[in-house]
């Protein structure tokens, strides 16, 4: 299976017209802020710094919006609301704009994307994110793969989503692989814990203690019920002073993810014999997100092997690296891509708690180089990701000019 992962230094064999237009359609957008959201905010942020952007997305987005890009607001809910909104938004503004690329950022907007392009002339494109692929849904899988089996090319998050994506039926020659980015922050700390982490740990009465950390919204596939249950009581029967603290909550504005509650995973930790071990602190600012990662020395991601139902990739591993914290994780789906086992943490056998909690335990012990860590993030930066973008839409520049001319259906 050929699939191509874009990379900075490839030639592209036809160049797009100077600064052409880009629309991108989206549920995930920032006022909501998962990593989707983060992902396809940046996908706009980077792209407008080459070409002019607009974007359709959720009501409270254009709030939101990055420097230079334009927004244009429908309704998040209900989904077949939004579904017609956003189409009836995209032809209209592919009508008037004439973009050379409609961007889907996710397969859910795939339908759209292709339709605005088709009256645009344009290139249809999505990027894919796993789950997105395998949702199990009759009326998705009827409707919407077809779909992106027709896109003129597809992104993938990963080597795992890719691989998925072949298997659904996209032709592998229109498949491109571009990693999400992360946010590098501005200045490495010199020493550790640096004040922040120190504030952070006193004022959530954390002491000294080894603190585990867990980010993200609490599904079912993020497994941190099962971690509690099966991981973390091995863990403290070696180091009983472990702390492990959730930043985190359960979705809102899922489409398919099952939830864990707060209160399941605590109830879970209480059968288990390590309730006093767990502390959950829900969502969190951006700067005491980094504080806890400065404050923590292992950052835990136990995802679950669950049928259609991947983790295409694991954004918040590279976030964690981008602080120098390393991470524990099962390797499954597109985690692999995420993690650099022995460079930024260990990567274990799905589902053997006993090799996770081992690994948990030797970090503690004994630290992977934070140099090493920070410079595996760096690959990731959203600069990167916006380079490789980029890229990526050029060498899907597949369309002659006769076929354009013959597409236009508005």
């Amino acid at each position: 299976m050929a699939i191509r992962t874009a990379t900075p230094n490839a030639m592209p064999p036809q160049p797009l017209p100077e600064r052409p237009r880009v629309l991108l359609v989206t549920r995930n957008f920032p006022p909501l802020w998962g990593g989707m959201e983060r992902l396809n905010w940046h996908l706009a942020a980077e792209l407008g710094k080459r070409h002019p952007v607009h974007v359709i997305a959720p009501a409270g987005a254009a709030a939101k919006a990055p420097t230079g890009v334009t927004v244009e607001e429908v309704p998040l809910k209900p989904l077949w609301r939004f579904v017609l909104a956003a189409t009836w938004r995209a032809l209209r503004a592919a009508r008037r704009e004439r973009p050379a690329v409609v961007l889907a950022g996710s397969g859910l907007t795939a339908p759209i994307a292709w339709l605005a392009a088709r009256c645009a002339g344009a290139r249809a494109v999505a990027y894919v994110h796993g789950l997105d692929i395998t949702v199990p849904h009759a009326l998705y899988r009827r409707l919407w793969l077809p779909a992106l089996r027709r896109l003129d090319a597809v992104i993938a998050n990963s080597r795992a989503t890719a691989a998925l994506a072949a298997q659904a039926g996209i032709s592998p020659q229109r498949i491109h692989i571009v990693h999400p980015g992360v946010q590098l922050p501005a200045d490495a700390p010199g020493t550790l814990p640096t004040p922040a982490a120190r504030a952070f740990r006193a004022a959530h009465g954390l002491g000294d203690a080894p603190l585990l950390l867990s980010v993200g919204r609490l599904t079912a596939r993020k497994g941190l019920r099962e971690f509690v249950t099966e991981v973390l009581p091995r863990i403290v029967a070696k180091r009983a002073d472990t702390r492990l603290l959730v930043i985190g909550d359960a979705p809102a504005n899922a489409l398919f993810g099952q939830a864990q509650t707060p209160a399941s995973i605590q109830s879970a930790a209480a059968t288990a014999g390590v309730a006093q071990h767990v502390l959950f602190l829900g969502k969190v600012s951006e700067e005491e997100l980094a504080a806890a990662y400065q404050a923590a020395q292992v950052h835990v991601f136990p995802i679950r092997e669950r049928p259609n139902d991947p983790e295409g990739f694991g954004m918040v591993a590279t976030e964690a690296a981008a602080h120098g914290l390393p991470t524990v994780a099962y390797a499954t789906g597109g985690v692999p891509d995420a993690v650099a086992h022995g460079q930024s943490g260990y990567l274990v056998p799905p589902g053997d708690a006993t090799a996770f909690a081992d690994a948990v335990v030797q970090l503690l012990a004994t630290p992977l180089d934070e140099a090493s860590i920070r410079a595996f993030a760096r690959g990731f930066a959203w600069e990167v990701f916006g380079e490789k973008i980029d890229l990526a839409l050029k060498n899907g520049s597949s369309l002659s000019a006769a076929r354009i001319s013959g597409i236009n259906s508005c």
